[in-house]
């Protein structure tokens, strides 16, 4: 009897800490996706254009959304100085767009590197639509600080950028000019750039250690 009150109470914590990690703060910092692949929906339950997948979050992006690996470990990127390990977003032509279904309010924050005006706009719609809720310019940023790479990389400082608006978005167009900028650690619910909560899976590994270590003691008893 006691054993099965513990395996409910274990379920209980497992689905209560994923919920409570969909819920918190989120950040996408772009490891794993592919070399120059689009990122699709790698963090929407797909994969990127390499076939590459990553958590689900519910985000997708549109087809000019691309990845680039740093080249110090075999990638075809000049950045250098990443926020987070070896993998920005960037684009070639158009701009990136990202689709968050489930919505998100407050604000949002990421890291970027650029050599030209970079241009944020927030819709409370899809694909860009409905209403613009806000919108920011960013100041070329690449050479500031004399900072130098890490080894080798031009777009070597990196700046966090943070724009909070009324109402609730579904979509940001992260523009600028076409293969001069670059953007980390995209991160949801914080103006404060990749400080995202463990992904649930992580809560519930440590709700299973947890149910372990009481059904031991109970055992022994």
């Amino acid at each position: 009897m006691l054993q099965k009150i513990l395996k409910t109470v274990s379920v209980a914590t497992i689905l209560s800490a994923s919920s409570f990690a969909n819920a918190g703060v989120i950040t996408l910092d772009f490891e794993g996706v592919g070399n120059t692949a689009s990122i699709n929906d790698f963090y929407n339950g797909g994969t990127d254009s390499q076939g590459n997948s990553g958590f689900d979050y519910g985000v997708g992006f549109g087809s000019d959304a691309l990845a680039c690996v740093d080249s110090d470990v075999g990638g075809s990127c000049g950045f250098a100085n990443e926020p987070t390990n070896d993998t920005v977003m960037f684009f070639l032509s158009g701009s990136s767009v990202l689709n968050y279904g489930e919505g998100f309010d407050t604000g949002f924050s990421f890291y970027y590197s650029s050599s030209a005006i970079v241009s944020i706009d927030v819709y409370s719609g899809l694909g860009l639509t409905g209403d613009k809720l806000g919108s920011i310019d960013l100041a070329a940023n690449w050479k500031d600080n004399g900072c130098s790479g890490d080894p080798t990389g031009a777009f070597c400082n990196w700046d966090i950028g943070s724009l909070n608006f009324a109402g609730t978005a579904m979509s940001i167009d992260f523009g600028g000019a076409a293969n001069n900028v670059g953007f980390d650690n995209i991160t949801f619910g914080s103006t404060d750039a990749g400080t995202g909560v463990p992904e649930p899976s992580t809560f519930a590994f440590f709700a299973l250690a947890l149910f372990g270590l009481v059904s031991r003691k109970v055992q022994k008893k």
